[in-house]
């Protein structure tokens, strides 16, 4: 069930295809430079030509561990973008068409604030992705050694997704190290948190879940993706910090944005809501339809993929899955529970209230159908987070029970 987002003002559409025009062209240009990138050999990442980003990770022992009784040493997957360093392009013609889009005032802060907001969340989109580009990755362990491992070369999209084995298998769980690229600075570093085979697991949606983003509606994804300053969701703050005292789970973010919003969204986290692994889509945009696009179209499979990923890194945990009514996350996470009911203990739906042409969307019929083969004790929407607390206490009696009979 994924409906194109919608608005009110009948100009927006032209006035996105008149910015996406001027994304295409700039973008020709890029596709024209990265194709002569690949022609080229693999080279080396290096601090003097090329900008890193590496993405916070939780690392993992194999399944069979579970099994055997013995541990088996740690891995963790390991997802970096390569940009060129001097791909940054002036964005004020960019800046001034999306200022257009959403009715630039001072609603949101002075002129000059919002503008320069604008243009530092444009720029990564801008960024000229590098093919072909290996690094070496400095991962030290708390016995005081750092392993050193080759990872790569990039895809065409300029990242690079491998899994390191470690060979070490004694680190405690919830264990953090923070890992560096060889030679590279800026968001070359990626914070690795060690979890353990058994115990809670969170998988949470951010949009309208616990971010402020408006997915219904065309011109409230631009406004609070590039304009607005990030606001969590009342009551969200204190729900995850709830889960956190009482499960003390391992904690995956999973959203359908594309990866050049990580930096924005991780600082967003880190300010408002438990640390954890923070996964996007590993595509950008051409146009800004594009964009919009990303956070409504095939959703659901999108999630579901990921989310399969993750119980095989963790098949023994027990998972509690945490979305929002705006798209597919009931759906989705539905179909996981059909899949794997002996791993999902809970799923919680924050019914959106706060933003327009909901209607449909909240309709219990819309939930019934969409858990129908789903036990009434596993889901519940809401719509105030306090309404979650007693189902959250239920669930602990049910698995303290349930270990201790």
């Amino acid at each position: 069930m994924s409906s194109p987002v919608q608005t009110k003002d009948p100009a927006i559409p032209q006035k996105m295809e008149r910015f996406s025009s001027s994304l295409k062209r700039y973008s020709s240009i890029i596709r024209m430079a990265s194709n002569t990138l690949l022609r080229q050999p693999s080279q080396v990442a290096n601090a003097h030509q090329n900008t890193v980003w590496l993405m916070d990770n939780t690392a993992y022992r194999h399944p069979a561990s579970h099994v055997s009784g013995e541990p088996h040493s740690w891995r963790v997957e390991v997802v970096a973008c390569v940009f060129r360093k001097d791909s940054r392009r002036d964005v004020s013609k960019f800046v001034a068409v999306i200022a257009d889009l959403i009715g630039l005032d001072g609603a949101v802060g002075t002129e000059k604030e919002i503008r320069r907001r604008i243009a530092q969340r444009l720029q990564p989109f801008l960024y000229q992705v590098v093919p072909g580009h290996s690094m070496m990755l400095e991962l030290p362990l708390p016995n005081h050694t750092t392993q050193i491992h080759q990872i790569g070369p990039t895809e065409d999209n300029g990242i690079i997704s491998q899994v390191v084995n470690t060979g070490v298998r004694h680190i405690a769980d919830g264990t953090r190290v923070r890992a560096h690229i060889r030679g590279v600075k800026d968001r070359a570093s990626m914070e690795t948190t060690f979890a353990g085979p058994e115990g809670w697991l969170v998988v949470s949606d951010i949009d309208d879940t616990i971010k402020y983003t408006k997915t219904s509606d065309t011109t409230g994804i631009i406004r609070t993706t590039f304009a607005e300053e990030p606001r969590p969701i009342a009551g969200m703050p204190q729900l995850y910090s709830r889960i956190e005292s009482r499960f003390e789970p391992t904690w995956f973010y999973l959203s359908a944005s594309p990866y050049n919003l990580y930096p924005f969204l991780r600082e967003f986290l880190h300010d408002n809501f438990s640390r954890g692994t923070l996964i996007l889509r590993d595509s950008s945009w051409l146009d800004i339809s594009e964009l919009v696009k990303s956070f409504t179209v095939n959703t659901q499979e999108y999630k579901v993929d990921r989310i399969r990923k993750i119980r095989k890194w963790f098949p023994h945990r027990r998972a509690l899955c945490i979305g929002d009514s705006t798209q597919t996350d009931p759906e989705a996470y539905a179909e996981i529970y059909k899949r794997h009911p002996e791993w999902i203990h809970a799923i919680f739906i924050r019914k959106v209230m706060d933003v327009p042409h909901m209607e449909e969307r909240n309709s219990p019929k819309r939930f019934a159908d969409a858990f129908r083969d789903v036990p009434k004790h596993i889901w519940r929407v809401f719509e105030h987070p306090k309404e979650v607390y007693h189902a959250l206490d239920e669930i602990r009696a049910r698995d303290s029970a349930s270990f201790y009979p």
